[in-house]
């Protein structure tokens, strides 16, 4: 059974929207199997989001945030020789380990003229602020009809 359908007739009432078949391809592609890190998006306002990480155990020095194009990574990695939490100076023994602290990378696919204001680490969550940014160019605009 084929699980492809067709968006033909979508594209007879469109022009330029040539990557939007992969668009949608890739988004029903995409591996659904990690859930780690929990994150949420938020909308807070006309052109204003936010993208919030649960990233507890990381610290600053642990993330790292890369915006190329219209693609948003954001990559952690803890070095496996950083010492318990508390535990300077003492000799401390893991009883039970129940917080991830697993590398991952996570990929958003920005739309166009969303830019990346800047990000903040507090309380265990990685707030990351986008701004979605319209050259005036692409505003709408009147226009006027002639003889």
């Amino acid at each position: 059974m084929s699980t492809q359908f067709s968006l033909a007739p979508l594209f007879r009432h469109t022009v330029g929207f040539d990557r939007f078949n992969e668009l949608l391809d890739t988004a029903l592609r995409a591996d659904q199997s990690s859930s780690y890190p929990p994150y949420d998006i938020l909308r807070e306002g006309e052109d204003s989001y936010r993208v919030v990480m649960a990233v507890a155990g990381f610290t600053q020095d642990d993330l790292q945030i890369t915006a190329k194009e219209n693609l948003l990574t954001v990559t952690g990695r803890q070095n496996e020789e950083k010492p318990v939490p508390g535990g300077e100076g003492a000799s401390v023994t893991w009883l039970h380990r129940g917080i991830a602290r697993r590398s991952f990378e996570r990929n958003f696919r920005l739309a166009d003229h969303v830019q990346v204001e800047g990000a903040s680490l507090r309380d265990g969550l990685l707030e990351i602020h986008l701004r979605r940014v319209l050259p005036e160019a692409s505003r709408p605009r009147e226009i006027q009809i002639t003889h």
